[in-house]
């Protein structure tokens, strides 16, 4: 918005589709919401209750700048415990999400110029945030014919002398894949031999189906140029609780710590609560969660493939499908509008992950089966998938 009041940079409007979901959503009143990846479900009940005491216990006062002590200590017990991965409590800091973990890293590593790669199909904030840190992102294309995996020639030929960093993420938003160990051995290697961070977006840890994951940042060599961000929106089903965690070498969590006192100071305190309360008890909480949007995910990815001019690759982690609708002849913008217009199920247009998204759309398996079957009938009637 263009406005004497308003900085210049935010002149150019860059809302996405993600951004005009809401209002999109209002514009029918029986509209199934395939779009975000925000749940029906709501957080167990044990996160919850156990919440409420420590609330009614005192916990509602600013905690140490990074995080709560016991939080601290359970992430450490987490890493310790699923991956035999140890470090020490100053490599660790609590924030306010993911997505504030993933600023509080950029801030913390990017000059005024330095470029940072992302593999595409990505989560859209990616590049905004690289901006807002003064940086420059550098897309790279990934695709179905190569399963989605980071081809390493065509990484390598992104890298310049103002390369800083490669972003990852795996289990991905918005394909659904995961890189295979090779893949990170490969990226390792090439961080290694130019000598690049990597900024390891792990929010979908959990919903791995095929193969247990990995964080690279336990692999040989990495640890000491690796930046770990969590979340616990997915893997709980806490996206409004707003808290997540970094795990990097101290002098980086020192750096985002201080940068951070000035922007909100602490993650909310009964928010950490809860991410203590859901770590001690991940292993009663998580399996049924995890069981059902897996069901969720391999239905529609069934019915997916019985619809013409549309098809999608066999599900591999976590609840999102990216759906190839090239037959359609239709651009990812003009299928998902008419989806929603014929068809009032609201999904997201590839083309807002990245130029290589052109030709997909999103589907996320945030609603039960009975509600998915009814979204995947209306589809099918429509002219363009006939």
């Amino acid at each position: 918005m263009k406005h004497k009041y308003i900085a210049k940079r935010y002149w150019k409007d860059i809302t996405t589709s993600m951004g005009q979901v809401g209002v999109l959503a209002k514009q029918y009143n029986d509209v199934i919401n395939l779009s975000l990846g925000d749940p029906d479900l709501i957080t167990h009940d044990i996160i919850i209750e156990n919440s409420m005491k420590d609330a009614k216990a005192g916990h509602t006062k600013y905690t140490e700048c990074g995080g709560d002590p016991e939080l601290r200590n359970e992430i450490r017990k987490y890493y310790k415990e699923e991956y035999g991965f140890d470090f020490s409590d100053n490599e660790v800091m609590v924030t306010a999400s993911g997505c504030h973990a993933m600023y509080l890293a950029l801030e913390a590593i990017i000059d005024d110029g330095d470029e940072v790669i992302i593999h595409t199909p990505c989560f859209p904030p990616y590049q905004q945030q690289i901006v807002l840190a003064r940086g420059i992102p550098i897309e790279l294309d990934t695709y179905e014919e190569e399963d989605f995996q980071v081809n390493i020639e065509r990484l390598k030929s992104l890298i310049t002398d103002r390369t800083k960093a490669i972003i990852i993420n795996t289990p991905t938003n918005p394909t659904g894949n995961c890189f295979t160990r090779k893949t990170f051995e490969e990226i390792g290697k090439i961080a290694m031999e130019y000598d690049l961070i990597i900024i390891a977006d792990d929010i979908y840890v959990s919903f791995s189906f095929d193969e247990p994951f990995i964080p690279i940042t336990t692999m040989e060599g990495m640890r000491e140029r690796t930046i770990t961000i969590n979340s616990f929106s997915k893997d709980f089903t806490m996206t409004g609780w707003r808290v997540g965690n970094l795990i990097a070498p101290d002098f980086i969590i020192k750096t985002t710590q201080q940068i951070n006192e000035n922007v909100v100071f602490t993650a909310p305190s009964i928010s950490q609560r809860g991410a203590i309360h859901a770590l001690r008890n991940r292993k009663e909480i998580q399996p049924p969660m995890i069981a059902e949007y897996k069901s969720r995910v391999f239905y529609a990815a069934d019915r997916i493939n019985e619809i013409p001019n549309m098809s999608v690759l066999p599900p591999k982690a976590t609840f999102y499908l990216f759906v190839n609708i090239k037959e359609t002849g239709l651009t990812s913008m003009e299928v998902s509008d008419r989806i929603l217009r014929e068809a009032h199920v609201l999904t997201i247009p590839g083309i807002t992950f990245g130029a290589c998204g052109e030709g997909y759309i999103r589907i996320a398996c945030t609603v039960n089966n009975v509600v998915l079957k009814e979204a995947f009938d209306r589809i099918g009637k429509m002219d363009i998938f006939k």
